[in-house]
């Protein structure tokens, strides 16, 4: 099943697909272009995942981590479905990052990878977007690189775990404008989703909504305002997101 949060007639309501429509909590059906969608969760603590392809590693001239490079994202980088991410007039380089967002369903705590997937609420799909020119460190990106307002488009749906038999073979495609500029699999991991709560678990206790997002393969594209950009995990959904400029926000 997948499920989503979403605003509708002045109020937030949780909805499930219905026949190509939406059902909303109170039992009413209403078309998909008529909500504002809201993020499928709302996010707690987000772990970032950086490198974690190896092909994409290399794309960057890096060598491939031997343990998983993690950062933290604010509550303040998330935006729904069909929203807009603004590029800031003065950066050069700023690429869109299909991933696989894991969510974490209870309390985690020294899991061992055996029993990970039983800590795992759902997946959804997120474009982490990254502003290369703020780049200091690629070890831990800088602030500025991946925690601006608007820049992690995050949904529309949370697909239960059980829907999902092999999380680790899911494909991942990114299309800008219709053109398909990114694919992958999440075989490709360097760390798979177990590896990854068992590393985090071991040092930190894992909550209900935290969010794990995975890391990104190769095809790594400069973006520019007006571009349409799809990104798409096979069997979690379709995330479409619009670049805008700082026109658009003339009052801030």
């Amino acid at each position: 099943m997948r499920k989503a949060r979403i605003a509708y007639g002045g109020a937030i309501h949780e909805a499930i697909e219905w026949e190509g429509l939406l059902k909303l909590d109170d039992d009413r059906i209403v078309e998909e272009n008529n909500v504002t969608w809201l993020t499928p969760i709302e996010p707690r603590t987000v772990f970032a995942l950086g490198l974690n392809y190896a092909d994409h590693a290399a794309e960057l001239a890096f060598a491939a981590p031997s343990e998983p490079l993690v950062f933290l994202k604010g509550p303040n980088t998330f935006i729904g479905h069909q929203a807009y991410t603004r590029r800031p007039a003065d950066v050069t380089y700023m690429h869109y990052e299909c991933e696989l967002a894991v969510i974490i369903g209870k309390t985690a705590r020294n899991v061992k990878k055996e029993d990970a997937y039983k800590y795992v609420k759902g997946y959804s799909v997120a474009n982490d977007y990254a502003i290369r020119d703020y780049l200091e460190n690629y070890y831990r990106p800088n602030l500025r690189v991946k925690n601006r307002d608007t820049c992690t488009p995050f949904g529309p749906w949370i697909v239960d775990v059980k829907d999902i038999v092999d999380p680790m073979n899911l494909k991942l495609t990114t299309h800008v404008n219709n053109e398909l500029v990114q694919e992958g699999t999440t075989a490709d991991m360097i760390f798979d989703i177990p590896s990854i709560i068992a590393y985090l678990s071991s040092f930190m206790t894992l909550s209900e909504n935290d969010v794990i997002l995975t890391g990104t393969p190769k095809g790594s594209v400069d973006t520019t305002v007006g571009d349409i950009v799809i990104t798409e995990v096979e069997g979690i959904g379709r995330l479409v997101n619009t670049i805008i400029g700082d026109e658009s926000f003339t009052n801030r």
